[in-house]
């Protein structure tokens, strides 16, 4: 689907804001808000925008810590890579989950209220069908962002 500096624009402006009204959004842009909620439908309809979510803080529901760990796994099968991702998708603080090219199979994101609680939750994810893994736990939260940098557009410029 093509996109042209408008759809960019708003694209930005949204992910910054989902909420935001659409008057606004078409003040920011230059266009009427039906002419916005147009472009928002098929921006929607075609896939590029996914969801529409609110952003919760962690430490507001005692879950603010975070820890990164590189996963190897025994076999480098089929069997083994199905069944360890489909624990990693089944479990809701595993935040993300990465294949990878290298020494490791996976990286994971977990989120979790403390260190005990990431050991005991690393224990029941890492299975039989995992060789070794490394917990790395975040000291300090220095960005987190589910952002894409859109084409032509600087974060916030607004038009």
């Amino acid at each position: 689907m093509p996109l042209d500096e408008i759809d960019h624009l708003l694209l930005d402006l949204v992910q910054a804001d989902a909420a935001r009204p659409l008057h606004e959004l078409g003040d920011s842009v230059g266009l009427s808000p039906s002419a916005v909620q147009r472009r928002l439908t098929r921006l929607r309809a075609a896939g590029v925008i996914r969801a529409q979510v609110a952003v919760l803080d962690p430490e507001a529901l005692s879950a603010g810590m975070t820890s990164v760990i590189l996963v190897a796994l025994t076999d480098d099968d089929t069997k083994s890579h199905t069944a360890f991702r489909e624990r990693m998708l089944a479990e809701p603080r595993v935040q993300h989950c990465y294949s990878i090219v290298g020494q490791w199979d996976y990286v994971v994101v977990l989120l979790n209220p403390d260190l005990k609680a990431s050991r005991y939750l690393s224990r029941e994810l890492f299975d039989e069908h995992v060789k070794r893994f490394e917990t790395l736990p975040a000291f300090e939260v220095v960005k987190s962002s589910q952002s894409i940098p859109v084409p032509g557009v600087s974060r916030g410029s607004g038009r």
